[in-house]
């Protein structure tokens, strides 16, 4: 059986009485889609084994030791996401826009004895590089023939009574849109059914799913690297990761063809905020056997998180007919915090680079990950994880990724372009086994002995099912096509 709960399903509640930290956590907190420099966002990111940029000191710190200058460099972005869902032969679009930091960083030199043979120069490195983009919004909508989010509350009920439902069960109750059936005190029905008292449940209700993300992922390295003997390049670096993320949609179903018994809408509001810095290290190493050749090799650390969450949601109802003059009705549940450790996985990097005397240059990168040894562990209120964490190994999987970059060079002019491939995480039985990611990307550039100047643009692609909440086999998926595009400007100098 497929694991829809657990799948891309907005983070639902669990009756431990904490947040469920889940599947849809974990990999959103791994994934790397590196962004970094016009340059390196150019060239699909690929780097490994070139070196001498800003951003590649976080992809192989050994690109540090690759700089013959000291440097410095910034380079602001518009990020703009855009959305089409299909729900139930109902289509849907929408789009948003962000100014935001890509990188910014410098390099100095701290040793050079001028020489062909032994150790070089030596060079130290500070760069910060957005990691992931988790802004987005995404309008799902249509009409429902055979289901309902209370049909998922009162799956979540059952067996409970009244004075012991947790979280959004709990506020469905009070808002009525289940109630216990008839003769019961731990069964329950929705409005739907008109709470148990017809023998089938009625539906045709409108569903709009307003989803509304903001936030990133971001990593300041440091780093220090060296030259030796113009064949060996090594590095090492300390990163501090920063994590920042807020969750929030908004369901609301109505019956606005008047089909439902007594039923107009309601709405259920999920909000939740997460926050945290992580800690990683980095070890690289690039070869040149010949002038015209360059081989990378980095090994990335797992990032150790420590994340705080802070979460609330409310239900809003409205009936057709009053009870005691009331016909509306709302409920919240009391704000939570909690705080608790992610691991993501350990990375590997290869790359080679290809350079055609002084007029142009082919790269290539293969990144290897892991998503079956991400873990939730060290919660506040010392819950274990082991379904959690049982279910990542369970339905994510390791996946390769690829890179690949050009630059053709006319005197001061260079023009550029990249591939990136993000391959599948989730293992073949799971609903998005085919989720995979593709990125195009073009640049052009202007530089001199002490200046230069980059632009770039950058598409990320996917398709993904999306499922609203669980129900099966009523509910189907929405299918969602994102596109996130970036267009970055990065000014940077030589001293």
């Amino acid at each position: 059986m497929k694991k829809l709960a657990l799948i891309l399903a907005a983070a639902f509640l669990t009756f431990t009485g904490v947040l469920a930290q889940n599947v849809d956590d974990a990999l959103r907190y791994s994934q790397i889609f590196y962004n970094g420099t016009a340059r390196f966002m150019s060239m699909g990111g690929a780097f490994t084994a070139l070196g001498a940029d800003l951003s590649a000191i976080s992809l192989n710190p050994a690109g540090t030791g690759v700089f013959r200058s000291s440097e410095a460099s910034l380079t602001p972005q518009l990020y703009y996401f855009n959305s089409s869902s299909l729900f139930n032969n109902s289509s849907s679009s929408d789009f948003n826009y962000k100014f935001n930091l890509s990188q910014a960083g410098v390099v100095s030199n701290i040793l050079s004895n001028g020489n062909n043979t032994g150790l070089i120069s030596l060079n130290v490195a500070y760069s910060f590089n957005r990691t992931n983009n988790f802004n987005e919004l995404t309008i799902i909508n249509g009409i429902s023939d055979n289901s309902s989010m209370a049909d998922y509350w009162v799956y979540k009920a059952n067996g409970y009574s009244k004075s012991d439902l947790p979280n959004a069960p709990w506020i469905a109750s009070e808002t009525y849109m289940i109630d216990y059936l008839p003769g019961s005190t731990d069964s329950y029905g929705t409005v739907f059914s008109q709470w148990g008292d017809s023998a089938y449940a009625t539906y045709g209700q409108n569903i709009r799913r307003i989803i509304d993300n903001k936030g990133y992922t971001g990593e300041h390295t440091f780093s220090i690297g060296g030259n030796y003997s113009n064949k060996f390049f090594f590095g090492m670096a300390l990163g501090i990761n920063s994590l920042k993320y807020i969750g929030h949609y908004e369901h609301l179903e109505s019956d606005i063809d008047n089909v439902i018994y007594d039923f107009k809408n309601f709405t259920y509001t999920d909000h939740l905020e997460a926050s945290g810095t992580g800690i990683s290290l980095k070890i690289g190493t690039i070869y040149r056997p010949v002038e015209y050749l360059r081989i990378g090799f980095a090994i990335h650390s797992p990032v150790i998180y420590r994340i705080t969450e802070y979460f609330n949601d409310n239900i809003t109802s409205a009936f057709d007919t009053e009870v005691d003059g009331i016909s509306k009705y709302e409920s919240s549940n009391e704000p939570s915090r909690y705080k608790y450790t992610f691991t993501t996985p350990f990375r590997i990097n290869a790359g080679v680079a290809l350079q055609v005397k002084k007029l142009a240059l082919i790269s290539a990168d293969y990144e290897f990950v892991d998503y079956r040894i991400s873990r939730f562990s060290n919660a506040s209120d010392n819950y274990n994880y082991y379904e959690e964490n049982d279910g990542i190994k369970n339905i994510l999987k390791a996946t390769s990724n690829f890179r690949l970059g050009t630059e053709f060079r006319f005197n001061y002019l260079y023009l550029r372009g990249g591939y990136s491939y993000y391959g599948k995480a989730f293992n073949p039985n799971e609903e998005n086994k085919d989720l995979d990611y593709n990125a195009l990307s073009l640049g052009i550039g202007f530089r001199q002995q002490s200046f230069y100047f980059d632009l770039a643009f950058t598409g990320l692609y996917d398709t993904r099912s999306y499922y609203m909440y669980y129900d099966p086999p009523y509910l189907t998926p929405a299918n969602i096509e994102t596109s996130r595009n970036s267009f970055m400007a990065t000014v940077g100098f030589k001293f």
